[in-house]
């Protein structure tokens, strides 16, 4: 424990973020580092509790107390060594993870939780920085080959921890840069590019192979990749949006939420897209949808310069605080208010899209609109909604991102061509104690396998696909399971 009163010493403070009026003027990251007293202090927050929920509340089983003790002692060495033993890129959660761990700590329940996220980015970032962080490349080879489809959080983490085990790994992935939507989802402002590409050099220095611009299914058939290599991930992620299929759906101006998205990433960056630009400046742009997707659309709305910008979903609003149905330790679905909020935006919440309106050239012009009242069960949660009559309207705007959620993976091409089973939700059927699909030596992880999810779920995933493909490789692992774990593990 590194200091124990230090939970009733000092309280939770994150570090300063750029005003939000300077910040949108440009695409930059804007949270500050802690000084080193802060951060000191922080560290010190943790209360090395006799069961610490923490564990359980992270998908990877980060080994919290113990990283946090060794901050506290200024030991970076031991703290990266802890945290790099269960998460192999805590520079993304430690910058996009809605911290489930803070969620499920003890001292949460009725004080702030430690800041645990903040604190994970400062030890990756120290340890960049002291040049603790570099290229290990595996003293042996074991003759094995796995393919990896899919370069997001999920490909990336199977193909480093297969690649440490001495297996050669190739990943595929049919963008022009790895990253999935680390790379083409998430902006720049909350993930700049130069951290996924400092991350993804370090693999290469390691020995796996990127193949950029090949698609599995396209440009190489599945049955050859099969064929040639000893084992392989399906690691794709759910890529397909949900739409919604309503009167004017064809008109120009309603755009999907990661064709936006994707397309200013591009811009960033000084890719050139073929698509016709899609520009939020002097626009009323209305989002549909309440999910951090949303949010990003209205971060880079308001970077564009848009007139107005609202954001509703068709759901009540959350609670400000847990109710009965979300008790401690477990991840609340509570009100959010994402820093994109902060820059300017008009919130709702209750209210269904009855149709897309245009003018006569075929350009939207406003939406047409309902409020509903949602029915509720004996827990508080809601259950069918009913339109309140006589709020039906006509909302100007002449640009909508569709942000509500991703529905499964792409059919066509690969998996058609694999013939591999799908499960109900239409996600590639793998069981999680196997990762194993219906094919022989084809397994699955990540947001291909679970669904749509978070990116620390997506890392977990890829690490346990990749001990079980050691498994079947080899017949034994060393690599570590979630499972297994303990304040022993690293």
């Amino acid at each position: 424990m590194g200091k124990v009163t230090g939970f009733k010493e000092f309280s939770r403070e994150l570090p300063a973020k750029v005003a939000p009026n300077e910040r949108i003027s440009n695409y930059k990251e804007f949270t500050s580092l802690y000084s080193e007293d802060k951060l000191n202090n922080q560290a010190a927050r943790c209360m090395n509790c006799g069961i610490p929920f923490c564990h359980s509340g992270c998908p990877l089983g980060n080994i919290i107390p113990e990283f946090n003790e060794a901050v506290y002692k200024e030991n970076w060495e031991e703290a990266y060594r802890i945290l790099s033993s269960t998460n192999n890129f805590p520079e993304f959660t430690g910058r996009i993870c809605p911290a489930p761990c803070e969620s499920a700590c003890v001292l949460g329940i009725n004080r702030p939780p430690v800041a645990i996220e903040e604190i994970e980015k400062h030890i990756i970032e120290v340890a960049f920085a002291k040049g603790l962080v570099h290229a290990k490349v595996p003293v042996l080879r074991s003759g094995k080959t796995v393919a990896v489809i899919g370069s997001g959080p999920a490909g990336l983490a199977a193909a480093a921890q297969l690649n440490k085990v001495g297996h050669q790994v190739t990943v595929f992935e049919r963008d022009d840069h790895a990253g999935g939507l680390l790379r083409y989802g998430i902006p720049d402002f909350k993930l700049e590019k130069w951290v996924v590409e400092r991350r993804v050099s370090l693999m290469q220095e390691e020995g796996v192979i990127f193949k950029y611009n090949t698609e599995v299914g396209k440009n190489i058939t599945a049955d050859e990749l099969v064929k040639s290599f000893d084992a392989v991930v399906l690691a794709g992620g759910s890529t397909i949006p949900r739409n919604l299929p309503i009167p004017g759906r064809e008109l120009k101006g309603v755009y999907y939420a990661m064709e936006f998205l994707k397309q200013q990433n591009k811009r960033v960056s000084g890719i050139e897209f073929e698509q016709e630009d899609i520009w939020a400046a002097d626009k009323d742009v209305i989002v549909i949808g309440g999910g951090d997707t949303g949010s990003d659309c209205v971060g880079t709305s308001n970077r564009h310069g848009a007139r107005s910008i609202t954001q509703f979903e068709l759901m009540p609003q959350p609670p400000q605080a847990r109710t009965e149905s979300m008790p401690w330790p477990t991840y609340p679905m509570l009100l959010k208010t994402s820093t994109s909020h902060e820059e300017g935006c008009q919130r709702f919440w209750g209210i269904n899209t009855k149709e897309f309106l245009g003018d006569d050239a075929g350009n939207l012009r406003a939406l047409k609109v309902v409020d509903v009242q949602w029915e509720t069960d004996i827990f508080g949660r809601p259950v069918k909604f009913a339109e309140v009559e006589g709020s039906e309207r006509e909302l100007p705007c002449q640009l909508v991102f569709l942000a509500m959620g991703f529905l499964h993976p792409q059919k066509e091409g690969m998996l058609q061509q694999l013939d591999v089973e799908i499960d109900a939700r239409g996600n590639v059927k793998a069981a999680e104690g196997s990762y194993q699909t219906s094919v022989n030596k084809v397994f699955a992880a990540g947001d291909m396998r679970r669904g749509q999810s978070l990116v620390v779920w997506a890392i977990s995933e890829g690490r346990e696909a990749a001990r079980r493909v050691d498994l079947f490789l080899n017949g034994e692992s060393a690599l570590e399971s979630k499972d297994a774990e303990s304040m022993y593990a690293y």
